[in-house]
């Protein structure tokens, strides 16, 4: 019997074994890559004798991940590089992520070939560095949009307060997805229309857990917080961020006691909820409940610290001039990959700086190469000195800041300003207040008016300081008036005195210190009746003043002390070293005002 054998077909152009050896390779470099093993992935693509587009792909995209830009370029722009639409776009988000708008551009441009994602890829760029008029332009140039098109440019319109150009559009829409309506709810709620977001909500045709979360970080972001419990109680399934969002929320408006409900009542926490109680406490005065927690988090819980974390806890050091818990947290941070963050390094030197430690704080700024330092850094040292009435230091970095290259900001001018009020140096002050105020690109705000009125009535100058205010035209804020309150009564300015406490009483009518500085204005000055009226009035509003409390760690042990307090167990002994301090006081010529009487307690 014959059998005819059917001849094996083959291709000549085709290398099977080779195609296999390359996808091999191309998974080991994505499997490194993703592991963060680049050099051992560079080493792989080097090794291989045949590349494809995906080979090349891959490297390059890994590289633009980890934010080697230069080795990424370097590769694309090899002759023997071979590349795609993917490879392209990968670049050009890659110069996006790093602000490059001009590179990110030009190749865009250069692109031979373009698909709906690299057009999206480049107007989401332009919308993210808030050029929404080029990415409007874009948009209306593509030659085919999908639903990812519209929804990036209702959300950069929303962004920037261009809320009825992002309905407008929206209603055009071809056809929308949950991301268009809760680009629109979060867009309503961040320009304040906090209605229309909710009909916006209640008109969804379906929702999901992040279009939940809008709308509660809407109601929160307006004060809104019974109605965001509600909504937040009524979520068919909230994740981690809905329960944070919520924490946060209560915390912004001050009633931290329902985000320490919510907080103990949350199933899993991670560092966003941690890290968001730590700050409630720092920012309502509770520095030591802020450290018990953030040592909590860690041996307890063993979550991991962030950046803002340690910011938080460093924050709590400086208020109570934790010095000893401040180096513990300064060799944790030392550990980790967040060591060389600018604005970590900005709190350590505020941390140094308010121990006492300004050598150390200034240790801190030199060490940081000066091609690292950023705005933050500078900013950071200058607050130090002006914390330590350094107001010479203060100006000569200043200066050394400027001369580098570095352009202030308003938060450089708040620091140089304190810097020269604190050291007296009133000439100096006004030179740079008046700088300040021919720069146009620099938005002088509350906190520079706070300062110079500061530095005049710290000099005596309180007309001066007066009349400044009564040339802006603009709402004063209660810190300003404080400010100038404070100068009064220490240079006796009756006049102006009572002026500056009525606009104060008329922002915080419930402040005893206020009370109590213009009585003691009046005293100071003889009026004795009016010092007694203000007395009553305190009485009758049920105001008292807070005692005065400090404290200082010996030996690991905190000892508080509180004006009038006697249940130390050595107040005998502070009480009679007291006594003895203010003889010595007296005969070095310090007067004592014995006849100022109004900071007793009234009652």
């Amino acid at each position: 019997m014959n059998y005819t054998v059917t001849p094996r077909i083959t291709s000549p152009d085709r290398d099977f074994s080779a195609s296999f050896n390359v996808a091999q390779s191309n998974w080991l470099i994505t499997r490194l890559s993703k592991d963060g093993k680049f050099r051992e992935a560079r080493q792989v693509f080097d090794g291989m004798p045949d590349k494809d587009v995906v080979t090349w792909t891959t490297v390059i995209t890994g590289y633009i991940r980890c934010g080697m830009m230069e080795e990424a370029r370097r590769l694309f722009d090899r002759v023997d590089a071979k590349k795609d639409v993917i490879t392209w776009t990968a670049l050009v988000s890659g110069y996006i992520r790093l602000k490059q708008m001009k590179e990110a551009e030009r190749l865009f441009y250069q692109m031979p070939v373009k698909n709906v994602v690299s057009w999206n890829t480049m107007i989401d760029g332009y919308a993210r560095n808030c050029q929404v008029d080029m990415a409007l332009e874009l948009f209306e140039r593509m030659p085919e949009k999908n639903v990812v098109s519209w929804n990036t440019v209702l959300t950069a319109l929303a962004h920037c307060g261009r809320i009825e150009e992002a309905r407008t559009r929206f209603n055009l829409m071809p056809e929308r997805d949950v991301i268009s309506w809760t680009a629109m709810v979060a867009g309503f709620s961040r320009n304040g229309m906090i209605d229309e977001a909710r009909e916006f909500f209640d008109r969804m045709p379906k929702r999901n857990v992040v279009s939940w979360n809008a709308m509660i970080t809407g109601y929160t972001q307006n004060m809104r917080l019974d109605e965001a419990l509600e909504l937040f109680e009524r979520m068919p399934g909230r994740d981690m961020p809905s329960w944070n969002t919520m924490i946060t929320g209560f915390i912004q408006n001050g009633d931290l006691k329902r985000a320490q409900e919510l907080f103990i009542r949350m199933p899993q926490k991670n560092v966003i909820s941690w890290t968001t109680m730590i700050t409630g406490y720092v920012q309502d005065g509770q520095n030591e409940k802020a450290l018990m927690f953030f040592s909590k988090m860690l041996v307890d819980n063993g979550v991991k610290p962030n950046q803002g974390t340690f910011v938080s806890v460093l924050s709590a050091c400086s208020n109570l001039a934790g010095f000893s818990e401040g180096q513990q947290i300064h060799q944790m941070i030392s550990k980790t990959v967040h060591h060389e963050c600018a604005f970590l390094v900005s709190a350590l030197i505020n941390m140094y700086s308010k121990c006492g430690e300004l050598v150390t704080a200034r240790k801190m700024f030199d060490d940081g190469l000066t091609i690292h330092r950023d705005m933050v850094s500078w900013n950071g040292m200058i607050a130090a000195y002006a914390h330590h009435g350094c107001g010479i230091e203060a100006i000569n970095l200043f200066n050394e800041m400027r001369k580098l290259g570095c352009k202030p900001d308003d938060v450089t001018y708040v620091g140089l300003l304190s810097a020269c009020s604190h050291a007296g140096l009133v000439e100096e002050g006004l030179k740079y207040f008046n700088e300040l105020l021919r720069d146009g690109s620099i938005q002088v705000r509350e906190d520079h008016y706070t300062c110079l009125v500061d530095l005049c009535g710290r000099a005596g100058r309180l007309k001066e300081a007066f009349n400044v205010l009564e040339k802006l035209g603009t709402k004063i804020s209660a810190s300003v008036w404080g400010a100038l309150l404070a100068g009064c009564n220490v240079h006796g300015n009756m006049d102006i005195g009572k002026l500056a406490a009525e606009k104060l009483l008329e922002e915080e009518p419930e402040k005893a210190g206020t009370y109590l500085l213009l009585c003691n204005i009046y005293a100071s000055s003889g009026k004795w009746r009016e010092a007694a009226k203000i007395r009553m009035k305190m009485k009758e509003k049920g105001l008292k003043k807070q005692p005065g409390c400090s404290w200082i760690e010996v030996g690991n042990k905190v000892h508080v002390f509180v004006v009038g307090d006697k249940s130390h167990y050595q107040s005998e002994l502070i009480y009679s070293l007291i006594y003895n301090l203010h003889e010595r006081m007296k005969k070095i010529g310090y007067i004592p005002y014995d006849d100022l009487t109004v900071d007793d307690d009234f009652s």
